[in-house]
């Protein structure tokens, strides 16, 4: 199987602008999410779609490819659904988060494998939850899978209800998991949920995975060990910046 990886980027971020562009230890956000994703051993190519030129003139002076989309997209899916049809003979495509610098090339290559082996529409990651601070998080969106993996449902609420147990015990009576925002599609896919309406879950909880679901498709999960660190915030680069320089990254 043939497969993209695709790092949307936006300049403009009513929490954070410029985002992309932030440095840490020395090294724009961009460049260091691109330089891991090429290190995937699935992945044919690594596309960084974008509307800002300060972005594109970044990832183009580092020996990255870049290309340039609309700044009509609603959200990274969509920008991913252009870079797809204007590069044809990809059989899937991984959508890959330009926030998280220090990705893991191999949380992509296990979502490469799972779309590879699977006959699952999109593939996702989720991580065990290990603390109540993250359970219970409206930030944090918990995953419930059925027993092969498939995702049931997606929310923001701690799911599911653990019923007659204390909440500061559930996690010692059951497994939760949280969702990691990165999703491989297949290419066919891909072009059809990028035109479908909103859904009523979705809205209620702002998730767009749940419009997918509503829809009939299935959604393959692969668990990872790795932790993700998502910079949403000029606070999440302060943290960033002290990690990268304790491991020396």
């Amino acid at each position: 199987m043939k497969i993209l990886g695709i790092i949307p980027a936006r300049y403009a971020s009513t929490r954070f602008e410029g985002k992309p562009l932030a440095k840490i230890n020395g090294k724009t956000m961009i460049c260091r999410v691109v330089e891991r994703a090429s290190q995937s051993s699935m992945l044919s190519d690594v596309i960084v779609a974008t509307d800002d030129n300060r972005i594109a003139e970044e990832v183009v002076k580092n020996g990255f490819h870049v290309m340039m989309t609309s700044d009509k997209h609603p959200n990274g899916t969509s920008r991913c659904a252009e870079v797809a049809i204007q590069n044809p003979g990809y059989n899937a495509v991984i959508n890959i988060q330009g926030d998280e610098p220090f990705i893991d090339p191999e949380q992509i290559d296990s979502l490469a494998r799972v779309i590879t082996q699977s006959k699952a529409d999109i593939a996702t990651l989720i991580k065990v939850i290990k603390t109540n601070d993250e359970l219970f998080a409206p930030n944090v969106v918990k995953a419930v899978i059925d027993n092969q993996g498939n995702a049931l449902y997606f929310s923001r609420q701690a799911i599911p209800f653990l019923r007659g147990i204390e909440q500061d015990k559930w996690l010692d009576n059951h497994t939760f998991y949280k969702h990691i925002g990165i999703y491989a599609y297949r290419t066919d896919v891909l072009n059809k949920i990028v035109n479908m309406p909103q859904t009523p879950l979705e809205k209620a909880e702002s998730l767009e995975q749940l419009r997918w679901l509503e829809n009939g498709l299935t959604i393959a999960t692969a668990v990872t060990a790795h932790e993700s660190i998502a910079i949403d915030t000029p606070d999440d680069l302060v943290r960033a910046e002290k990690y990268a320089q304790q491991n020396n990254l």
